[in-house]
C-alpha cells in the first residue's frame, strides 16, 4: 500500500496540533492530497512554519487547548472526522522539568480528552495517536527499542508520553475494539527534523537560529545519540497505519516505531558540524546540560514497520540535511517557502512510492 491521494481526497480529516511544526506539515500534506482538515490547537507562535505557509488558506482552524474537555468535545463532534490524527502536545523535554504539571495534564489528560470525544463519533473509522521514541524506559544500551519494550521516563516528558501510551492502550481495549468501532493505533517518531522547525531549545532549530544570526551554535551533549529522520518520513508512517486502520484491519491497532536506519542514528555532534558545512559557515561552542538529565543513546527498531507495512525510510540524513538547508536558505532570501514547502513535499511523495513499490518486489 502507498500513501493514495485518492483516499485522502474529500476526507474529513481532524489533527490536533496542526499548528506545531510536525502537525503544520501534516496538514498540508493532506490538503495537497484533497483533505477536508480541522485543526484544534492553541495559536501558532508568531515565528512558525504555521505563519510562513500561510496554513489557514488550507484548513479550517480552532483554536483551543486539548486539557479542556468541552472544547474538545465540541470541535469533535461539530467536525465529524473520519481520521483523527492527535498530536497536540507540550513537546519539549527541558521545559517539561520547569513545567512537570503542565506538561503530564497536555499529554496525559489531552490524550485522554481526545480520544474520549472520539468515542461518541460515528463515521469515525482510524485514530493515529502521536507518543514519542522518549516513551521506553532508557537503558542506556546501544540496542534500538521495540514496541515491546518497557516503557518508562526519566523526565517528566518522557514519562508522560510512556503515560499517554498506557491511556492509549486502555482505549483501545475499552472501547475501539467491538466491531464497527473505530481502530486507534499509536505511533513513537525519532528525533524528526525539517525546514521549518522554530521550537526552543531543539537542536535543528537552535542551529538555524545561530547561523541566521551570525552567533555560535550552542550546543548541551554533543555525544548524545539520537534517531534522526526527515518529518516527512514519520508522517508517511502516520498516514500509511491511518489507511489500514480506515479499511478494518486490525492488524494495525498497535503501536509503532517509525525511525531511520540504524546508520542514521547519530550523535548531536556530527548534525551540527554537517549543518555548518552545508551553510557553509558557523561554528559552535559547548555550554553544558544545566544539570538536566537528557538521555544519552536512544535508538529504535522499526522491523515491525518495515515487515508488516512494508515502510521504508525514503531519505537518508545527509538529504534530509540538504533539504532542511535548502529550506532555510529559501527563507533567508525571501522566496516563497510555502512554495518550497510544497515542492519539498510534492518530492518526498515521489520519493517515498518509488521506495515502497521497489520494496515490493
Amino acid at each position: 500500500m502507498l500513501v493514495d491521494p485518492k483516499f485522502w481526497s474529500g476526507r474529513r480529516v481532524m489533527v490536533t496540533g496542526h499548528t506545531g511544526f510536525k502537525g503544520t506539515w501534516l496538514a498540508l500534506w493532506l490538503s495537497e492530497m484533497g483533505a477536508d482538515v480541522t485543526g484544534l490547537a492553541l495559536s501558532a507562535d508568531e515565528v512558525s512554519l504555521y505563519n510562513q505557509i500561510g496554513a489557514t488558506s488550507f484548513l479550517r482552524h480552532v483554536e483551543g487547548d486539548i486539557r479542556d474537555p468541552a472544547i474538545v468535545d465540541s470541535v469533535v463532534a461539530e467536525s465529524a472526522p473520519q481520521v483523527v490524527f492527535h498530536l497536540a502536545a507540550q513537546p519539549l523535554v527541558r521545559l517539561s522539568y520547569e513545567e512537570p504539571r503542565e506538561t503530564f495534564a497536555a499529554n496525559v489528560q489531552g490524550t485522554a480528552n481526545v480520544l474520549d470525544a472520539c468515542r461518541r463519533v460515528e463515521g469515525l473509522a482510524a485514530i493515529v495517536a502521536v507518543t514519542s521514541d522518549k516513551c521506553y524506559r532508557n537503558n542506556e544500551w546501544a540496542w534500538p527499542y521495540r514496541e515491546t519494550d518497557h516503557l518508562g521516563g526519566h523526565d517528566p516528558y518522557s514519562a508522560s508520553k510512556a503515560a499517554a501510551e498506557i491511556v492509549i492502550a486502555s482505549y483501545r481495549q475499552s472501547f475501539f475494539s467491538a466491531p464497527g468501532a473505530a481502530l486507534l493505533a499509536s505511533v513513537r517518531a525519532g528525533n524528526v527534523i525539517g525546514g521549518g522547525d522554530w521550537a526552543k531549545d531543539r537542536l535543528v532549530p537552535d542551529i538555524m537560529r545561530a547561523i541566521i544570526a551570525g552567533e555560535r551554535v550552542s550546543i548541551r551533549s554533543p555525544h548524545a545519540i539520537r534517531p534522526w529522520q526527515h518529518v516527512f518520513e514519520a508522517l508517511g508512517g502516520y498516514l500509511l497505519i491511518a489507511q489500514r486502520l480506515a479499511f478494518g484491519d486490525t492488524r494495525f491497532a498497535d503501536a509503532w516505531n517509525f525511525g531511520p536506519s540504524p546508520a542514521d542514528a547519530r550523535p548531536v555532534s556530527w548534525i551540527v558540524e554537517r549543518m555548518l558545512e552545508r551553510w557553509g559557515s558557523g561554528s559552535f561552542e559547548l555550554t553544558g546540560d544545566g544539570g538536566r538529565h537528557e538521555a544519552g543513546v536512544l535508538k529504535l527498531d522499526c522491523s515491525k514497520a518495515q515487515r508488516e507495512l512494508n515502510w521504508r525510510p525514503a531519505l537518508d540524513l545527509d538529504k534530509t540535511i540538504d533539504q532542511i538547508i535548502e529550506w532555510h536558505k529559501a527563507q533567508v532570501a525571501g522566496e516563497d517557502v510555502a512554495a518550497v514547502s510544497r515542492r519539498h513535499l510534492a518530492n518526498y511523495q515521489v520519493r517515498m512510492n518509488a521506495v515502497l513499490q521497489e520494496s515490493d518486489k
